[in-house]
């Protein structure tokens, strides 16, 4: 995979070295919205951003949030999904898009869920907020906790469903966070950002994602639009084996928001791919211990090594073992004994343990003695 040459930096490095290639990527499309980014599930690399860190009014993206704490509770069997919940005037009355519930019956939680989800349901949202922690209020601050828990650090939540209010403020960066959440956190209920209608109370609605209808590889997650907020859509799509996922705020109209998350997603499944550089209990060199029962240290990774790259670009990754001068037993099987850092252009793409394959005892007195020996020699030498 890589070719071998030998360097020096204070520890002993070992770098893998590759005949770089020249790959050509264009410059990333230019969106015409407020703030966007693309990111790949799978890894985390974000591959395109702009006002990524920008706070701005969510709009029904926020229902995101409360779907994710609704599906944890799930998970967690706080509650099921068959419970009925109390449908609230404060539910009710709610404005703007709805499933239509109605004051005074009970509603199961999937179907309130369901009418977030697929309908942006304000009343289904506020009735599961109260359902779950008693008010609206109450459930804002599990929100801003539950955010606070993944790493949301430029959010702030006042209310379920992302109706104008001060203070109500996410970035793209953050939402993208969210998005892999709800996907890699929750995955028996991810199906249900993809459902295209749902009909309740004699009302069959359409998501109102529309790349749903027109892209087979898009699969969720939300749409939002306020006067404030402007057309919002956090996407994401699958193709192959590589899973991304596009925000997108502040555009002009629901045709806009489309079209410019098309433009993000075309992109990243053109010019990027994931590749396993590492994987988990490959032999990535073979290193000389001293005093132990074995001469050899076979090193490997703990966990598989997975990068975004730009397409064609593998034969360039630069890859450097650093390990101590002198590595001596007892080892124990899976412990650090190195680092490996992974270098693209001059960029860090990890730094990963290089960690040894097997347990290496101590060796038994004489054998030390020889080593001792052998080891004075080449200080000598050296």
């Amino acid at each position: 995979m890589f070719a071998k040459t030998l360097a020096a930096c204070g520890l002993f490095t070992l770098a893998l070295v590759a005949n770089a290639q020249q790959v050509l990527i264009p410059a990333p499309p230019q969106l015409a919205s407020s703030a966007y980014l693309l990111l790949d599930a799978d890894t985390g690399k974000v591959i395109v951003e702009e006002n990524a860190d920008e706070q701005l009014p969510p709009a029904s993206l926020t229902k995101m949030m409360t779907s994710y704490i609704v599906t944890s509770e799930l998970e967690n069997q706080r509650i099921s999904e068959e419970d009925l919940v109390n449908i609230s005037v404060a539910a009710w009355k709610m404005g703007g898009s709805k499933m239509f519930v109605r004051e005074g019956t009970q509603v199961s939680v999937i179907d309130l869920l369901r009418g977030v989800i697929v309908q942006s349901g304000n009343d289904a949202s506020v009735a599961l907020a109260e359902h779950i922690a008693g008010g609206e209020d109450a459930f804002a601050d599990v929100m801003n906790q539950t955010a606070s828990l993944l790493g949301m650090t430029n959010s702030h939540f006042v209310n379920a469903t992302g109706w104008p209010a001060e203070g109500h403020l996410t970035t793209a960066r953050d939402l993208s966070l969210l998005a892999r959440a709800i996907i890699k956190d929750h995955p028996q209920y991810y199906d249900l950002y993809k459902e295209k209608y749902f009909s309740y109370n004699g009302i069959n609605q359409p998501n109102r994602n529309r790349l749903l209808f027109r892209d087979d590889s898009v699969d969720g997650l939300k749409t939002g639009h306020t006067e404030a907020a402007g057309y919002c859509l956090v996407a994401s799509a699958k193709r192959g084996d590589t899973r991304l996922i596009s925000v997108v705020m502040g555009t002009a109209s629901e045709d806009a928001r489309a079209a410019e998350t098309q433009k993000l997603l075309a992109y990243g499944f053109r010019y990027f791919e994931n590749q396993t550089l590492y994987s988990a209990g490959d032999v990535i060199e073979n290193a000389r211990i001293w005093y132990g029962e074995a001469d050899q240290l076979a090193l490997t990774v703990a966990e598989d090594v997975m990068q975004t790259i730009p397409r064609g670009s593998r034969g360039s990754i630069e890859v450097a073992l650093q390990l101590p001068d002198t590595l001596k037993a007892p080892i124990k099987k899976g412990e650090q004994v190195g680092t490996l850092t992974l270098t693209l252009n001059g960029e860090t793409l990890a730094e990963v343990p290089a960690v040894a394959q097997a347990a290496v005892p101590e060796a038994g007195f004489f054998a030390r003695i020889v080593d001792a020996i052998k080891l004075f020699i080449s200080d000598l030498l050296s």
